[in-house]
Parts: structure tokens; sequence; C-alpha cells
């Protein structure tokens, strides 16, 4: 079982204190200069939720160099902030949010050993603004999943609605469903487990209304749902996931009991939001799209029972406010600061105080109160880096280049500030995933080489994600091969217009990007004048047994395989005599996604076949740079490795 890790360390600070964080930023003429490892610094101020009446503010504090979860009053300066330490090497906390204006849960995972395996495992945490415990619901009764938050009371109460495994075997692998009291650690069974019910949903009112379950035998998924006020569920919809059938599931339960939204691809191809018919499960007409682009999550109003907004990446994060004073406020926000310059990340119950970070792709940042009863009032509560400030950087752009087989590729385009676009070096800076996807925001990475005077391409390959169903589907087989070319002609697009020096380039990622920066090094490495892994995959097949390991493994392994079908022939760490450009590699030890091993059986394959390569493991290291050592080591290695086979000058 996995242990507390979440424990109140000490008092930090007042709120006048968090707030000196905060001043304005110096002058241009007496700011002090800057070094590379400036950039690896953690964000002060991070991930912030606010309470339900807009008072309070958890958020991921960086202190000493290490991520720290803080509760802080934002207008009472005699309520000193609590903070709560993240032991990283035993879990990682993945989320929080507050239920009420007292009490909040923490999402956490971790690994725990199962017979001769690792296995995933996921729980809640409860923390309270006025209570020195840290509770832990029904953690010694719960399986591996244990986190999935179907409900949180909108009535004041510290009540949510957690659906969680009790075992990792049948009958308890199914999930079942129990309300939890945090202040009291009280729990109420729900809704009993039933087979093969897996994931359960809830409307506003808290009445948990559909269930969704998969038979791995068959490959056969099916629907249960049950009207408001009633006890037994019916099975409103099947699909068979051999011939690609797909259910249709609920977005949210509006207030008509009858009604509901739905994703689902629009005639163009791109995710959309439809009307749905619960009594039926017909779709209707289009409820929210937007030409070219996928639609993202959704904001719902004060009873969470009708959406006031949607949320989409464009080249930009920018919500499409549907409730006419919101949009009104965005507009004035824009005004402002500039548009794109200002984004709405949380709100209290009411929305009528909200969260604002402003800063653009070239800026770290700072986040604002904004209370839109108060005459339209900001307050700044913590400019995000407090050596960076409110700095502007290198320039950020969108481009768009064609594929050699025609395909439209998206990529995000970081520059050297003050530099002539003529000639540079490049870093070729694929993302992780692959399924996500790079935008224009700040990017610590990217904007420490640019600083270094790199340009930084981030091209979002066939297979990423928002930007259609056509583009994502492209990618399925293409591991390692169309995907990867797709990152060539990003090169040799730059090239062409005189930007880089097509000599001069380097390839770099993490994770999927890590593999992608290997199979550069191992199938193109004469395009590269070097090549840069962080917790790369090298081994296909090893990933898909890992992966096994977890809840629905079989079916992730299942997905790898469309993705990649041949292990053998698209994994580096089959072919280390191949490899015919120098490559850093570097991987954290307590890496929870990608195991260590992939590197270091990388580097030592590297070694017996006489590739010229360099190996760091960071012993306390995960997949995410959680620790300030890390991400400055990181950015250290990678500074001298490049000096050394791809200098700026």
């Amino acid at each position: 079982m996995i242990r507390k890790s979440l424990l109140a360390i000490a008092l930090l600070c007042s709120g006048a204190a968090l707030a000196q964080d905060a001043k304005p930023e110096a002058k241009a003429s007496v700011e002090a200069p800057l070094t590379i490892e400036d950039f690896g610094a953690l964000p002060f101020f991070q991930d912030p939720a606010l309470s339900p009446n807009g008072q309070f503010i958890a958020a991921r504090i960086a202190v000493n160099g290490k991520q720290t979860l803080a509760i802080h009053s934002l207008f009472d300066a005699s309520i000193k902030a609590k903070i709560y330490g993240i032991n990283e090497e035993e879990m990682s906390v993945d989320y929080w949010n507050w239920v009420n204006d007292e009490w909040l849960y923490a999402r956490v995972s971790s690994t725990i050993p199962v017979a001769t395996e690792k296995w995933r495992v996921s729980r809640i945490l409860g923390v309270g603004r006025n209570s020195e415990k840290v509770v832990t619901p029904l953690w010694k009764t719960t399986g591996q999943n244990g986190a999935d938050i179907l409900w949180t009371a909108k009535d004041g109460s510290p009540r949510l609605l957690l659906g969680r495994q009790t075992s990792l075997y049948e009958p308890g692998f199914w999930d079942e469903v129990q309300e939890i009291n945090l202040a009291t650690g009280k729990t109420k069974l729900i809704v009993p487990s039933q087979v093969p019910i897996s994931s359960y949903y809830a409307d506003a009112s808290g009445f948990v209304r559909m269930g969704i379950g998969y038979d791995r035998d068959t490959r056969r998924s099916k629907l249960i749902y049950r009207p408001p006020g009633t006890s037994k569920f019916k099975v409103l919809d099947r699909a068979n996931l051999k011939l690609d059938e797909e259910l249709v599931v609920p977005a949210v339960f509006l207030s008509d009991p009858n009604k509901a939204l739905t994703y689902a691809d629009n005639p163009e191809g791109y995710t959309a939001l439809f009307n749905l018919d619960l009594g039926t499960l017909t779709k209707g007409d289009q409820f929210f799209g937007l030409k070219g682009h996928d639609v993202g999550s959704i904001i719902r109003n004060a009873t969470g029972d009708q959406i006031v907004g949607v949320s989409v990446i464009e080249d930009r994060p920018r919500i499409h406010w549907l409730e006419s004073s919101l949009a009104e406020t965005q507009a004035l926000l824009d005004k402002a600061v500039g548009p794109g310059r200002a984004q709405v990340v949380d709100w209290d119950q009411s929305l009528q105080k909200l969260l604002v970070k402003v800063g653009g792709p070239d800026q770290a940042g700072a986040y604002y109160y904004y209370d839109r009863t108060a005459g339209g009032t900001m307050k700044q509560i913590a400019i995000i880096d407090s050596k960076l400030k409110m700095r502007r950087f290198g320039p950020v752009s969108t481009i768009r280049y064609k594929a050699r087989d025609g395909m439209d590729i998206p990529a995000v385009l970081t520059m050297p500030k003050g530099k002539e676009a003529k000639n540079l070096p490049l870093i070729l800076y694929p993302h992780g995933g692959p399924q996500s996807r790079d935008y224009e925001q700040w990017d610590w990475i990217s904007q420490a080489l640019a600083f270094r005077g790199y340009a930084v391409i981030q091209p979002n390959f066939r297979g990423s994600t928002g930007f259609g169903t056509k583009h994502l589907e492209a990618g399925e087989g293409q591991w390692g091969l169309k995907m990867q070319d797709d990152l060539n002609d990003a090169v040799e697009h730059l090239a062409a217009k005189g930007i880089i020096d097509p000599k001069r380039v380097c390839i770099m990622g993490g994770s999927y990007g890590g593999y992608a920066a290997m199979r550069g090094a191992q199938r193109d490495g004469n395009r590269f004048r070097c090549a840069i892994s962080y917790a790369g995959v090298s081994d296909l097949a090893r990933m898909a047994r890992y992966d096994s390991r977890f809840l629905y493994g079989a079916e992730y392994k299942q997905h790898l395989k469309k993705q990649a079908p041949d292990f053998v022939t698209t994994s580096p760490l089959r072919f280390p005599e191949q490899f015919s450009a120098p490559i850093l590699l570097m991987h954290g030890k307590l890496d929870l996604r990608v195991p260590v091993e992939h590197s270091r059986d990388m580097a030592d394959r590297l070694k017996a076949a006489g590739k010229p390569h360099r190996y760091v493991e960071q012993k306390l290291g995960d997949h995410h740079f959680s620790r300030t050592e890390d991400r400055i080591e990181f950015l250290r290695e990678v500074d001298a490795f490049l000096r050394q086979h791809n200098p700026p000058d």
C-alpha cells in the first residue's frame, strides 16, 4: 500500500509575504544578467485552484527547489499559508481541487510491488484548510484504481463521490461508487460493483446516472443508464471494438433530465459538442464547434447543469465564453493586456471571481485575481518566476509546412531574441505522448535553448491531437516511420526559407520525443550533428510489457501495437550499430512512466558498439522534472553537449 506522502511541514508565509514575490519587474537597465541555469528553476507558483467562495487558493509552490502544496488566504494577511511537502520519491501528486471552502482533495499515484512486478495505483488525499490531519479515505481497502472523482457537492458540505476498485482481482476489480465526507472520514456505498462496469458518471445533483464497461475477452463494451430517481440500470448502448464501434457517452448532463451533450466528430472531422437525447442516445444538432480545431474541456455554471464556456487550443489556449457577461469580461482583459495574453484558468463557484494568467509564450508570466463584482479590479497574486519576472524572451509563433506526402503539419517555432532569422542552428524538439500536441506557451526548455542562440521547432507531426481525426489517425502504424519523416520535413522547410543551417541541427525530446531522438540518431543520423533523449523509450516491446501491468494494460498494449505494428524494426535499442550521431541520454531513476532501464540498456549497447554517447542518470529524478536540481542539471548537460557537437556560434 502506498504511504502518506503529503505531510504538514511548515507555515511558510502570510498573505503579505506571498505578495512580496509579486513585485513589479525591475527596469531593464538594472536587471541582472541571466544564465541558462536561471531557466531551470521550478516555477514559484503554478496550478492554482480557487476555493468556491473565492477567498482561498491552493497552488503548487516551489520551496527550496522542491514542490509543495500551499493553501493560502488571498485577503487576510493574519492567516498564514499552510504548506504540505510533496514526497516525489514515493508518489506523484497529479492534481487537486476544492470540495468546499474548508476541504480539498488531491489525486496521487505511485507504484507498488505485486508479486514480481510493479503496478501503478491511484488514491485521493483529503487536505483541510483548518485541519492538521491528512485524510486517506479507503486506502487500505482499495485496489489499483482509487481516485476517480465523479462529483463534488455544491451545497457547502465536504462530500464527494469516488469510483474505486476494492481489489486487483474479481469481483473487486469492477468499480463501486462511495460517498466520502472528507471532514469526518465517513463513507457510504452508493453503487455496488457489477461486471464489467469500470467507470461511472454522475449528474450535477450527485445522482449516478451512467456506467461504462469493457469485456477484454470479447472486446465489447456497454453503457448502462438510469434516469433520475430510479434505482435500476438498464443497458442503453453496446459497441464492438473489433469493428471500431464506439459508445455514445454524455460529456455533461443538462438541467433537462432527458438532455445531455456529447463529444463527436463533425462532418469536417473535428471534435465538437453535440446535443444528445438520453432516452434514445440520438445525437442532435451541433452545440459548439470551431472550424479547424478540436474542442476541449467544458466550463459549467454554478449548479453544474449548463455550459457557459468551452476551452479550445488554437495557436494558443482560449476559452470561448457562451455566457455574454463572461465574454465581455474576456474582451476587457484582452483590451487591457493584449489579445491572447490573458488566460482565465480558474474561478469561484459563482463565476464572479477569476484567476487570470497573464503573459505571452515569450514570458514566464504572472497570476492575477480578477473580481467582476468589484468594478473589474485586478490583484496580482504572484509572479511565476522571481528571476525571469515578466521579461520578454524568444519570440514564439505557429508555422505550417507540407510533409513529403502533402499533409499539413503545424509547428511551434521559437527564435532567439534579437538575432536575424538566417542560417541559425536548430533544435528539432518533438513532443511526448505522442498523442499530445505543442502550442504557443511558455516553455522553459525551448526558451533556454533560444537564449543560447538556437532556433527551436516543435512539429505537431501526424498522430498529434487537436487537429482533427484525419491528422490523428494518420499516425497509426507510423511510429518511427512517417511520424519521423514529418520531423525531418520540418528541417527541410526551415532550410528552404534560409532560416536555419541544415548542417547544424540537433534532435532532442523527452518520453516519446526521446524515442524520436534515439530513432533519429539511429535511422537518420546523417541529418543531425547530435541527439538528446530525456526519459526516452528505446524498446517498444519492453514498453508494452510495462504498460500491461497497469489498469487496462491489455488495451494499452493493443493500442501500441496499432501505432507500431513491428516492435522490432522501429526500436532503437535493437540497432545500436546503426547510430551515426552522438547522443546524450538522460533519465530519472524514479521515473514511473518510462522505466529507467530504457536509457540504461541503450547506453550499455551503444558502449558495446563503440558509438559516441553520454549517459546521465538522475538519482532522484522523475518523468516530469519535479525538482529544480534535476532541471538545472539537465540544462547544463544539454548546453555542454551542444557546445561540443552543435555549437551556436
